[in-house]
């Protein structure tokens, strides 16, 4: 589905991550960790297509970004849902519209839209916040819309980048179980996060794969974390 292959990224001449290959395939969890500063974002931005690699290969699903052009990089990252660490909405919508703007932007918009939003909705637990305006929600309930506007579209990839950065550890572990369940309904899930007790937790309810950057390079983060 994404796959890396010594994959470099530089950015005015400085590298900041280097010889990085991974291959998420369907179905399967990971977790990407690393101190603050590492390139956990940018790794991120690198599996979605938002930067091109200055070295090395990425393929989203067998499609090599370098050689895609903008539109058709847009196209096929509707396969891919994002949950953004900032949690960017436009504070004169209401929820519902926010939610649902991927739909209105990539004009897929059908009669059936409404009753499939309600349903993402309730999934998240936000129906009674449908009508309310961004700046009226909590940071975890902001996070759970954010993991609704990211699913919309149906992905085949949930990519989270610090989803339970701003939110207590009872919502931490609110999201975390979404994630989850998403997982098990054949979805590949990646979360970068430095919050090592939400890796520890997550192992008694899915398998999951640690990824830590260290170095510049990507590495498996082993058993013992």
């Amino acid at each position: 589905m994404i796959e890396l292959e010594n994959v470099a990224y530089s950015y005015g001449g400085d590298a900041l991550l280097t010889d990085m290959s991974l291959q998420l395939a369907p179905g399967t969890f990971h977790f990407l960790t690393g101190p603050s500063g590492a390139g956990k974002t940018t790794f991120l931005k690198l599996c979605y297509g938002a930067l091109k690699p200055t070295g090395g290969q990425v393929r989203l699903f067998g499609r090599d970004v370098t050689g895609l052009s903008r539109d058709a990089v847009a196209y096929t990252r509707r396969r891919i849902g994002v949950v953004h660490q900032d949690c960017q909405f436009l504070d004169h919508l209401p929820l519902s519209e926010n939610v649902a703007l991927p739909l209105t932007v990539s004009g897929q918009g059908s009669p059936d839209q409404s009753d499939n939003l309600r349903e993402l909705m309730a999934w998240v637990g936000l129906v009674d916040k449908t009508d309310a305006l961004p700046p009226e929600l909590s940071g975890g309930e902001r996070q759970r819309a954010a993991l609704a506007r990211a699913l919309i579209l149906s992905p085949d990839v949930i990519l989270a980048d610090e989803p339970t950065g701003n939110v207590d550890w009872e919502m931490s572990q609110r999201l975390l179980r979404l994630l989850v369940e998403l997982n098990r309904m054949g979805k590949t899930v990646m979360i970068a996060t430095h919050d090592l007790m939400l890796i520890r937790a997550a192992k008694a309810q899915v398998q999951a794969r640690v990824l830590r950057i260290a170095n510049r390079s990507l590495q498996l983060a082993g058993a013992d974390l």
